[in-house]
């Protein structure tokens, strides 16, 4: 019922920017947390931002300082800022949302820091 829309990954040179996007098909009425993992091969997808309900935010301490995770609740949207990306931060990154007493995971955006 619920679908997550990832945009906003691609190439970036280590030092560069990505703003990562991801909007739910339809209009939320109770987001309990959402946020960002991240995957490579052969590793269990691991938590890399996330925000909750009453704001509060969390991060992987290897992005601590460098990626910033926000939300646009008209827009049912959240987003996650990545600064000064190093080639260990290249991994598919999955959007993920409690939200309307559901669990939802996006398909997943390549995030690729090569120069």
């Amino acid at each position: 019922q619920v679908q997550l829309v990832e945009s906003g990954g691609g190439l970036v040179q280590p030092g560069g920017s990505l703003r990562l996007s991801c909007a739910a098909s339809r209009s939320i009425f109770t987001i309990y947390a959402m946020g960002w993992y991240r995957q490579t091969p052969g590793k269990q997808r691991q938590l890399v931002a996330l925000i909750t309900s009453g704001d509060s935010t969390n991060y992987a301490d290897s992005v601590k300082g460098r990626f910033t995770i926000s939300r646009d609740n008209a827009k049912n949207t959240v987003y996650l800022q990545m600064n000064s990306l190093k080639p260990e931060d290249m991994a598919v990154y999955y959007c993920y949302a409690a939200l309307d007493g559901l669990t939802y995971w996006g398909q997943g955006t390549q995030v690729t820091v090569s120069s």
